[in-house]
């Protein structure tokens, strides 16, 4: 039962409703004025004519934030209706009217404050388990992430994220973006690796009328993942754009490089200039690997096992106890994005209510061997090469990619730059 009030100086046609609504199950108050009105933020809805004795029906909005008014009046124009959603009205309807069109559009109104209600609800509770937006974790490690975030996020200050493939770098880059005071403001990302070097300076600051990522991040993020494969030329030019600028100007983007490299290492073998890693890290934010988030991998298997069940039609599916202990023993090499990979199978795969250790298709064998940046035991073109030839037997090209955390294109580049070209069949 929805608890409506009709605001209508015409008794005949407020009562008329009243009936009406009464009839359909409705709880209905009603008044001949705004004045005269009962708390109207104690509604669900506001039914209110537009021309009234004393105040205008569009002034009920501001003695009942979030309760949806719909706006009634006789004298109907398109003027009127801009004018009233303008003023946060929910909708508008002309008389005469049929009473089945108003049945109709209350039932509408009412559901999708409804709808509004439980999204707001659902966010207060994200936000209290989350306090930074898609973060998921209560390690120490991650609520030193998360503070980190809230304290550079309302500068302009340049970031570098820092972390495994996997580890989540985007959507890091997306939650300072989101806190901001840049959040209403373009956030785009561009993959530095996904792009032939030749194409990545057009790709990045355009080409003679066509605009580049830096001009469509206009006010707002640019996020530059995989920042170490940009090459030489494009370092220099993205320099020259991040110069300091004149005191109290904003500067025009945003920047936000992340990286799973040794960025010093490839300054000092001068493969990345050394005055843009100093511009880049101004401060630096490093991703902890899954394998060091403790009881986090717990939390996200369960976050992710939600997400991927609603999107594939499974919500009755869950984890058994088996299968937590494997995920919980696991290392995760490919870190979040593996894990969420090895999730959205089981989900896909399994044919009961439960997901099995089996389901998961975790390879111990993969979690066994060392891990890139993991005490030095192997160098990144090592550990590539290491995992291509024990994995490429039985993996596909584009299930390497993903547990290496890399696109396909990358894939084949380091394949011919290694000399580990894909044997046929």
């Amino acid at each position: 039962m929805s608890r409506i009030l009709i605001i209508e100086d015409e008794d005949v046609i407020r009562g008329a409703l009243r009936r009406l609504l009464e009839r359909h199950g409705h709880q209905v108050s009603d008044a001949p004025s705004i004045e005269d009105a009962p708390d109207p933020a104690a509604h669900d809805l506001i039914l209110c004519d537009l021309r009234l004795p004393g105040r205008p029906g569009t002034e009920i909005m501001s003695l009942a934030p979030g309760v949806p008014v719909i706006i009634m009046t006789s004298y109907a124009s398109v003027s009127s209706a801009v004018e009233a959603m303008k003023q946060g009205a929910a909708d508008y309807i002309a008389k005469p009217f049929e009473h089945d069109e108003l049945l109709l559009l209350i039932q509408r109104v009412l559901e999708k404050g409804l709808q509004a209600r439980r999204a707001r609800a659902l966010q207060k509770d994200v936000e209290r388990a989350f306090p930074i937006e898609g973060m998921i974790g209560h390690s120490e490690a991650m609520r030193a992430v998360c503070s980190r975030i809230k304290r550079v996020a309302p500068t302009d200050a340049t970031v570098l994220i820092l972390g495994e493939s996997g580890t989540g770098k985007e959507l890091a880059a997306r939650a300072v973006h989101r806190q901001s005071p840049r959040a209403e403001a373009p956030f785009v990302a561009f993959n530095c690796a996904a792009v032939p070097s030749q194409a990545v300076e057009t790709e990045l600051f355009g080409q003679g009328h066509e605009a580049g990522l830096l001009q469509q991040a206009q006010d707002g993020t640019l996020f530059l993942d995989e920042i170490g494969e940009l090459p030489l030329p494009a370092q220099a030019r993205l320099l020259r754009l991040m110069e300091t600028p004149a005191e109290g100007e904003r500067p025009p983007v945003r920047i936000i490089a992340a990286t799973h490299r040794d960025l010093r290492r490839q300054v000092q073998a001068r493969q990345f200039r050394s005055d843009l890693y100093f511009r880049l890290r101004v401060v630096e934010l490093t991703l902890p690997p899954l394998r060091e988030r403790g009881d986090d991998v717990i939390e996200l298997a369960i976050f992710l096992l939600d997400r991927h069940a609603a999107q594939l039609g499974r919500p009755d599916i869950g984890l058994g106890r088996d299968a937590l202990t494997a995920i919980r023993r696991y290392r995760w090499p490919g870190n979040v994005r593996e894990l969420s990979n090895a999730i959205e199978r089981a989900v896909i795969l399994c044919e009961g209510d439960t997901i099995t250790p089996d389901l998961l298709a975790i390879d111990h064998q993969v979690d066994g061997g060392p891990h890139p940046g993991v005490e030095g035991q192997l160098s990144l073109e090592e550990y590539f090469r290491t995992f291509v030839l024990e994995h490429q037997d039985h993996m596909t090209e584009t299930e390497l990619a993903q547990a290496l955390g890399i696109s396909r294109k990358t894939l084949w580049e380091r394949r011919q730059r290694y000399g580990l070209p894909r044997k046929r069949k």
